[in-house]
């Protein structure tokens, strides 16, 4: 009998894997969202124009805030006022290092670039890992004015390197770094910037910082802020010359690429999978929708689906789950007051963000009744102090609409000897809309590369698909009050 070396692998999957590694910030998950949709002929719209009398049953639109959160909808053909939103809810951001905005930083004949902590990052996983950087840059154009541009730089310049055993014979037994002093990312060495001259001192920061300016600085010059060689390095990615960067959002991320893993090609191994793995899942399943035999016949809700930024941090911000994005939505599309409760009152919102798996080396970390694994299906959250928003109510629509697809739902609750985490949902059930949280399964949450089923990505297309296709008609069903 021969070996099968190649297992075949799931299409949902490989489509995800292309998603994330054209996507090492939420700018670029958002920019390939937008791209996805308006294949499947979504209409950009902007929040500053009134597209609310140029939007039409059946249309399908999305606009984007801040370069770093998207909001997509479908109106039905027998849309009106007072309908409820039927919304997904996930996340774009993860935790990473983003360049400070003064990173300039030289040590020992080394280039380095200062750099913060973003999020609850399991940061030794970024320790000897071939990284590089990606974000926005605002440069400024020929023909005047200025534009914010994305740029992804495809090979490793950057590197975190761990201190050696014959240094720190107890690093096996007590392994702790400063996140400060001993976790700044090398560039590379003096030399072959400056052609070799003398080595500086370990105060080389000191004696710059002190150095007489060569002239007045200009306000929104940032030539002084870093490395040349940083600056010339996105200036040739984006065909400018570094003078022409006014300010940049850049991240770090690592080169290699996410793939498929385990001995049946089970497993995905891949960075950002919290929560793109859900954000890609909700743009495939509204993408799919417009497209499938219900779409013309849909009545009831709009549906939608939101990708927040910020989340690991707390969503506090213009593009955030605590933003005006939702609520603003449902008020342009039911503007009066009546209608407004009554969009409300329809609405639905599944928060996606991915579950904690049943760890085989750490088994008591989970209680002894709820332990998803990973291809196990859909992972339903419960918290009795609503650190997530399920309850009894909303917890059977999802296993409605799962059922619908033949697909299997799982369990997680945290243990009472331990803090339990939280996603979008509890602050956009605020709003008053009836909300659940799920996600799929994974393990090594936060960091660098993570591990997730293979097949649990075509399991969150196939809810959010039998949500925006059947919520409608099931919640016509439901008394509650």
């Amino acid at each position: 009998m021969t070996m099968m070396l190649y297992p075949a692998s799931p299409e949902a999957a490989t489509r995800f894997l292309k998603f994330v590694n054209a996507s090492p910030t939420p700018f670029h998950a958002v920019q390939n969202a937008a791209v996805r949709l308006e294949k499947a002929g979504f209409q950009k719209i902007k929040e500053k124009d009134d597209w609310e009398t140029t939007a039409q049953p059946g249309g399908k639109y999305y606009f984007t805030r801040n370069q770093a959160a998207l909001v997509a909808f479908t109106l039905p053909q027998k849309w009106k006022q007072g309908a409820g939103l039927s919304v997904v809810a996930t996340h774009v951001d993860s935790p990473n290092l983003k360049i400070r905005p003064i990173s300039k930083r030289s040590k020992s004949a080394y280039l380095q670039v200062g750099v913060e902590t973003y999020g609850g990052g399991v940061w030794h996983s970024w320790l000897d890992r071939d990284l590089s950087i990606a974000g926005r840059v605002v440069v400024s154009q020929k023909a005047g004015g200025f534009v914010s541009k994305l740029i992804k730089i495809d090979r490793p310049i950057l590197r975190i390197p761990s201190l050696a055993i014959h240094l720190d014979r107890n690093i096996n037994e007590n392994f702790k770094f400063n996140q400060e002093t001993e976790f700044v990312p090398i560039l590379g060495l003096i030399e072959s910037q400056l052609n070799a001259p003398p080595l500086k001192s370990d105060s080389d920061d000191e004696k710059d910082d002190k150095s007489p300016p060569k002239g007045p600085k200009v306000a929104s010059s940032i030539q002084e802020n870093h490395h040349p060689a940083l600056l010339s390095l996105l200036a040739g990615e984006l065909s400018i010359a570094p003078e022409e960067i006014h300010d940049f959002e850049l991240s770090l991320y690592d080169t290699q690429p996410a793939t498929l893993g385990g001995i049946n090609n089970e497993f995905i191994f891949s960075p950002r999978m919290d929560n793109l793995v859900s954000s890609f899942c909700a743009v495939e399943a509204l993408a799919e929708s417009v497209s499938s035999q219900y779409f013309p016949s849909l009545e009831g809700n709009v549906n939608c689906i939101a990708l927040f930024n910020h989340e690991e941090i707390g969503s506090v911000s213009s593009s955030g789950a605590e933003s005006s994005l939702i609520p603003s939505l449902l008020n342009r599309l039911s503007p009066t007051p009546a209608s407004l409760a009554q969009s409300v009152a329809h609405s639905f919102l599944i928060s996606a963000d991915m579950g904690h798996a049943l760890h085989p080396n750490y088994t008591s970390k989970h209680e002894e009744k709820h332990k998803p694994i990973m291809n196990g299906g859909i992972v339903i959250k419960t918290n009795a102090k609503q650190r997530y928003a399920s309850d009894a109510v909303s917890t059977f629509i999802v296993k409605q609409l799962v059922e619908r697809k033949g697909g299997k739902v799982q369990e997680f609750e945290a243990r009472n000897d331990m803090p339990c985490g939280s996603t979008v949902g509890p602050m956009l059930s605020k709003i008053g809309i009836r909300t659940v949280d799920v996600g799929n399964a994974m393990l090594s949450m936060h960091s660098i590369r993570e591990t997730a089923g293979s097949h649990d990505v075509q399991n969150a297309i196939d809810l959010f698909s039998a949500f925006f296709e059947g919520f409608s008609a099931l919640d016509s069903n439901l008394t509650v009050d």
